[in-house]
Order: structure tokens, then sequence, then C-alpha cells
């Protein structure tokens, strides 16, 4: 009975404030005042641009008495036009945008919040992050919009979106940060913002506002089956955007760190194998020639466990943090090796313009003589392996420069199956140990059954890509 009555007076209040649009009102927040101050700093963005050989006009199948809508969805001329929105962060006129939104433009107008249309001049794009730089000369006094500390925002904080979806013009959405540090794959610096408010075509290179007016992101995708909003947009965070428009803004383009590292996310099996705290750091798997990282000591197989004083837990912010750290300063870089921390000083340097892939480690000649194994089945891994020859070179196009151990059967249901590792792969290094002979294997293998069968840690190379896998040892019968 005592369920039954506060049920009752539960539907009851329910009723009552869904009833009731002036208590429905009082209870939700208004935007109207934010609106009205912010609306001032947000642009749209037309640019036109020559359309590609591989682009085909089709009959316009939608009609609107608004043309730009038509132009939208319609185009007739030979040029093309894009839309898109911006937003303004200096008194002279320099505008924040995305780089797909002027991509290839030939002329990049921008329309004010009082429909004032001026040509813009492009400063500078940087395709890794999609941001673009742009800028007007007017006489018209402009109104900066304030960045703000996008690290500060939480999951399920109120933001609001403001753009120029589908060409409508100035149109404001609101929602809440649904999530955080979002990688969609987009480029190799991902760390979006998502959030449910509104935000279609067109709304790219708008401003993600907070409740204090200030900037904290840079609307740039949504995820969509439609083409239109389904509640799943994702923004810039400013922050990393400030570091990209200031270099922008001083030499109208991006120099970014680099070290010449290849690097793979952590897990609980690798890190079992090097008696880690499973998660922490990330494995680096390849190194390049001459690069810093490799002449400062660094070697396949260490993990990274903190860069210039930060903690490091995904590949994607120790990318980010190189590449924002200042060309020829030296950081200290923590390594875990053999089953301890080891700090190195290592230099930034200049990213170039297209880094070289990380090649595969070359590993030193054999010396002394190699010991056959009858079999070459480890029951432990359920996987059958064959040192190298020139027949299984031929027949898994294998590299004349591989060192290792190939192999040529996977079991069913072994657990190299379940991490991806295929017929043809070379075994170079096990527990980041050379491995040349079938002995070799053995001992290693031995060795982590007498540690209390934990996992052991194998560098594959495969078709010129190298990586790690821990494969988890079955008990012989």
């Amino acid at each position: 009975m005592f369920y039954q009555k506060e049920l009752k007076f539960l539907l009851v209040g329910l009723f009552a404030f869904c009833c009731s649009p002036a208590l429905a009102q009082q209870n939700m927040p208004s935007f109207a005042d934010l609106v009205e101050r912010l609306t001032p700093s947000v642009v749209n963005i037309s640019t036109i641009h020559q359309p590609d050989e591989e682009t085909v006009s089709e009959t316009a199948t939608f009609s609107s008495p608004n043309p730009a809508i038509n132009r939208y969805f319609n185009p007739q001329s030979s040029n093309q036009t894009a839309l898109g929105s911006g937003f303004i962060i200096s008194d002279d006129g320099y505008i924040i945008t995305n780089n797909h939104v002027i991509d290839k433009a030939e002329e990049i107008t921008v329309t004010l919040s009082d429909n004032t249309s001026v040509e813009a001049k492009l400063i500078g794009i940087d395709k890794k992050t999609d941001l673009a730089l742009i800028k007007i000369d007017t006489s018209k006094k402009l109104q900066p919009a304030v960045l703000g500390d996008s690290d500060k925002i939480r999951v399920g904080d109120w933001i609001l979106a403001i753009g120029n979806p589908f060409g409508l013009g100035g149109s404001v959405t609101a929602g809440i940060v649904s999530a955080k540090s979002r990688d969609i794959e987009s480029g190799p610096y991902d760390n979006f913002i998502q959030t449910d408010a509104s935000i279609n075509q067109g709304s790219s290179g708008g401003p993600m506002f907070d409740m204090k007016g200030e900037v904290i992101g840079i609307n740039s995708a949504i995820f969509s089956t439609t083409g239109g909003s389904m509640g799943i947009g994702f923004a810039i965070p400013v922050n990393m955007a400030k570091w990209v428009i200031e270099q922008l803004k001083t030499k109208g383009e991006v120099k970014r760190g680099w070290i010449g590292v290849k690097i793979q996310p952590n897990n609980d099996e690798i890190a079992a194998s090097l008696g880690l705290k499973a998660q922490d750091g990330v494995l680096v798997s390849g190194l390049s020639d001459g690069a810093s990282a490799a002449t400062a000591g660094i070697v396949v197989g260490d993990v990274i466990l903190s860069f210039d004083g930060h903690p490091i837990d995904n590949t994607k912010n120790l990318s980010r943090m190189v590449a924002e750290t200042q060309i020829g300063r030296k950081v200290t870089i923590e390594l875990w090796r053999n089953k301890q921390p080891v700090p190195l000083q290592v230099e930034i340097l200049e990213m170039p313009d297209e880094p070289e892939e990380t090649p595969q480690v070359v590993l030193e000649e054999i010396s002394g003589n190699q010991t056959d194994d009858v079999d070459g089945l480890i029951e432990e891994l359920d996987i059958r392996f064959d040192e190298i020859s020139p027949e299984l070179m031929d027949k898994y196009s294998i590299s004349p420069d591989a060192k290792g151990v190939v192999i040529t059967e996977i079991l069913p249901g072994a657990d190299a199956e379940k991490k991806g590792l295929r017929v043809g792969d070379v075994v170079a290094k096990i527990d980041k140990k050379d491995v040349f002979t079938l002995a070799d294997v053995r001992n290693f293998v031995n060795e982590a059954k007498m540690e209390n069968n934990r996992p052991v840690l194998l560098l594959i190379q495969d078709k010129g890509l190298v990586h790690f896998a821990a494969l988890k040892l079955k008990e012989s019968k």
C-alpha cells in the first residue's frame, strides 16, 4: 500500500509538470540572452570552386522559395557553391573555420550577422586537424568570440551550436556534451567533443559555446545514415585549435614536432608479458633511421610511460603531445624496459612533410651454429614455425632482409588466430629477444612457462608492417 501511494503521488506530480507550460518553462533554461550576445561573432561562409571532373550534373529534385537552399541542393552553373560556417576571433578580421569548408575554393565570401558580405582571403590550412584561418578587411566593427578552455567541460554540460545549416543562415541548437576525446579515425590527432545538439551540413566550422558564452569547440563532423542530424555531432576542442591557429596566423602553415617512433596501444596481455601494470603507456613497435628517438637510445619493445612529465595512456595523446612540442627542445621520456623505468632525453625534430614509413627492425646477423627442431610445432601456442628459407621467402613474399622464424601453420582456436596473426608472418623477436632458430622459440616459451605460464610477446613482421602481439600459453598435455 505504501508503494502504491508513493507511485500515485509521483504520477500526479509528473502530470502536473507536463500539463503546466508555465511550470515547465520555469524549470527549463532559456538561451535567448546568450544567443543575442553571441550571434554577431558567427559568420556564414560561401565558396566557389571548379567542380571535379567526375562531378555529374543532375536534374534538380528539390524546390524551395529560398534561393540559397536551391543553390545548396541544386547547383546549376559550371562552378560549384559550398556553404559553411565560421566565427570571428579578432577585431582585425581573423576567422576560424574548417579546412573542408574552403578546400579548393577560388573565391571565399563571408556574410556577417547583419547580412553584409565581404570577400575573404585564405591565411592557412591544416589538413591534419581540418582547420583553416581566413581574414576579412572591413570598416565595420567586429565582435570577436572569446576562446574558452575545452579541458574544463564535463560530460553532461549544456552547450550551444550556432551555424549555417543548409544555407538557412544563422541557426542555433542546444544540447549537452555527450562524450569527450572521441576518435572517429578522421585524422592522426582525433580528440573530438561529442554532442547531441543538432549539427547539419553547412554547420561545419561554426562555434560550440559553453554557458559562459566562450567557444569550447569547432563543429566539424556528424555521424549520420541519412545526411541529416541524428544526434551525434563532433567538434574539435578549442584548446587544440588555439595552437594550430596561432601557427597559421604567424607562419601560414603548421610545423609539428617529431621523434620518429611507431607506436601501438598497450593491453592486458602485453603488459603481463612485460611485468607492467595493464594499460600503462604505449608500446614502441618501430623506429625511423636517424630520428631522435633512435639516437637517444629508444629501442623496439620499450613502453613509453610519460612524455615531458605527462602520463601516456593512448597513442593519439602521445602523438599530439609530440606534435605540439617546440621544435629543438629536449624533453624527458620515461620508458619501461627490463621491468624497470628508464628516463631518456629526446630532442624534438621537425616533422617531415610526408613522414617516411617507420622501417621494420633489421636484426643483427646470427652468430654461431643454428639448432634444428624436428617438428616446429609449439603446442603451448598451437603454432607451427619454420626457419626462413628461399622456398618460404618465395612462397610468402618475405623480404630478403627479414630475420626470424616463419609461421607455417596456426591450429584452429589458437590465441594467435584471435589476435589476427597469419600464416607467412615472420616472428622476429619473442619477449624482445631476437629469434633466429626453432630452438630459440622453444627456449623463450619455456622461460614463460617457468614464470607462471605468463603470455609471450611476439614482434611480428607482416608484409612490411611491424607490430606486437601477446599470446597466451595453453597448458601442454
